[in-house]
C-alpha cells in the first residue's frame, strides 16, 4: 500500500491522519516471503518510528532469504532487510535530539556501551549486541537504544538509497582498519560483488582516509565478466576471470609483478573454496583478510607450515563499528567514491522476492527497494 508521510506530536501519539496498517515483507522460511498488512507501530518511550525512504538489499539479505533466517540476526518468521535511510515521522516520549521531518540513516546493530568489549573500542564484539531488520517494510520501529547510538542525520545532498549503503561500507572500513595496510600494497580482492567492489573503492580512491590508499596495485578475480567491468571502471588496476570452484591462486599469483603472490589477499565472497585460493595467494609475509562469512560448522584445510615458515597474517572481520559507520556515511557524503556503480536496479516493495532472485541469478549487485 501507498502511504502519506506521517506527522506526529511529541507525545508519539497517534493523529488522526497516520495510517493503521502497512505492508511489510516478511521472510517465513527458505525462500519463502510473505507481504502482510500489520498495524503502523506507534513509538513509546524513548523510541522513533522511520517511514523508510529507501533499503537496499545485500549478500546476506539473499542467504537469509535461500536459507530461511540468520544464526544470529534473526529466526523465522520476521521482518528482515537492515540498511535503510528514510525520514522519522514520529517520535516517543523523553526524545531530546530529534524531531519528526529529520532525515536519518539508521545502523543495523546497537552496542551496549558497557561490557569488556564495547570499552575495548570493539563494539562489533559487544556481548550484547542487538540487531535491528525490517527495512523492507513502509515504516519501521526505531528501538530506544537504536534512537540514541545508531541514528545518524542525514546531509541535504545525500539520497536515502547512497546513504543506506553505510552499513556495508562501514563493515569494510572496520575489515581495512584491522588490516592496517600502511604502505603501496600490491592486493588481490576475490569476489566482485558489492563487497569487493567497495573494497576496491575505498583502495582506489580514498588516499584522505586510509594510509597508500590510492598507490596499491588492485588485481579483482570473479566469475562475472560485468562485475570484473565495473571493478575496472571504479579503479581496479587488472581484472581476471576466474572459476567458481576454486583452486585459482596459482594462475593469479602469476599475475603478481613478482611472480610469488599478493602483498595482501583480501576475501570477499564467504566461500570456502575462496578462502583456500587467498591464503594461497599472498607471498612470504603477506595478509590475508578472510572477509567474507562462511555458514556454521564450516572448515577449510590450512598449510601450517606454510603460514609459519612464510609468516603469514591471518585477519577476519566482522560487521562494523559506530567509529567506522560515521566514518562511512561521511565517505559516502564526501563525493570521493562511486556508490552509484553497486545499484543495479530499482523496485517496489512487492517485487522485492524478484529482486533478490535477481542477485541470485547474478544480474545485479544491488537492488533499491522503495516501499
Amino acid at each position: 500500500m501507498s502511504s502519506p508521510l506521517l506527522s506526529s506530536t511529541r507525545s508519539g501519539r497517534s493523529p488522526a491522519d497516520r495510517p493503521v496498517t502497512q505492508t511489510t515483507a516478511f521472510l517465513i522460511g527458505p525462500e519463502r516471503l510473505e507481504m502482510r498488512e500489520v498495524p503502523v507501530p506507534v513509538p513509546g518511550e524513548g523510541e522513533l518510528l522511520l517511514r523508510v525512504g529507501a533499503a537496499t538489499t545485500c549478500g546476506t539479505d539473499l542467504k537469509v532469504f535461500q536459507r530461511g533466517g540468520h544464526p544470529r540476526m534473526l529466526k523465522a518468521p520476521t521482518p528482515f532487510g537492515h540498511e535503510m535511510a528514510g525520514t522519522i515521522t514520529a517520535v516517543g516520549t523523553e526524545v531530546e535530539d530529534w524531531r519528526p521531518g529529520d532525515r536519518v540513516v539508521v545502523a543495523n546493530s546497537a552496542p551496549c556501551g558497557d561490557c569488556e568489549w564495547c570499552s575495548r573500542g570493539r563494539e562489533n564484539l559487544c556481548s550484547r549486541l542487538q540487531y535491528l531488520n525490517g527495512a523492507f517494510s513502509e515504516y519501521l520501529l526505531i528501538p530506544r537504544r537504536f534512537a540514541e547510538v545508531s541514528t545518524y542525520r542525514l546531509p541535504a545532498s545525500l539520497p536515502f538509497e547512497i546513504a543506506a549503503l553505510a552499513e556495508p561500507l562501514a563493515c569494510v572500513l572496520h575489515g581495512l582498519e584491522i588490516s592496517g595496510l600502511e604502505r603501496a600494497s600490491e592486493v588481490v580482492i576475490y569476489g566482485g560483488g558489492p563487497i569487493g567492489l567497495l573494497f576496491v573503492d575505498v583502495l582506489a580512491n580514498s588516499p584522505a582516509d586510509f594510509p597508500a590508499a590510492g598507490e596499491h596495485h588492485i588485481v579483482l578475480a570473479d566469475p562475472n565478466p560485468w562485475r570484473l567491468e565495473v571493478g575496472r571502471g571504479i579503479g581496479a588496476n587488472a581484472t581476471v576471470q576466474v572459476g567458481r570452484d576454486g583452486g585459482e591462486a596459482a594462475r593469479l599469483c602469476r599475475r603478481s609483478r613478482t611472480g610469488d603472490g599478493f602483498d595482501v589477499a583480501i576475501e570477499a565472497t564467504g566461500s570456502p573454496a575462496a578462502w583456500q585460493d587467498a591464503l594461497a595467494s599472498v607471498r612470504p609475509g603477506g595478509l590475508v583478510q578472510l572477509f567474507g562469512g562462511c555458514p556454521p560448522g564450516t572448515t577449510v584445510p590450512l598449510d601450517a607450515h606454510r603460514l609459519h615458515y612464510s609468516e603469514i597474517t591471518v585477519k577476519s572481520a566482522y560487521h562494523h563499528r559506530p567509529s567506522t559507520f560515521r566514518r562511512a556515511l561521511d565517505l559516502l557524503a564526501s563525493g570521493k567514491l562511486h556508490p552509484e556503480a553497486l545499484l543495479s536496479a530499482e523496485r517496489p516493495l512487492a517485487e522485492l522476492e524478484a529482486a533478490l532472485r535477481s542477485m541470485r541469478r547474478r544480474e545485479a549487485l544491488k537492488v533499491v527497494i522503495r516501499p
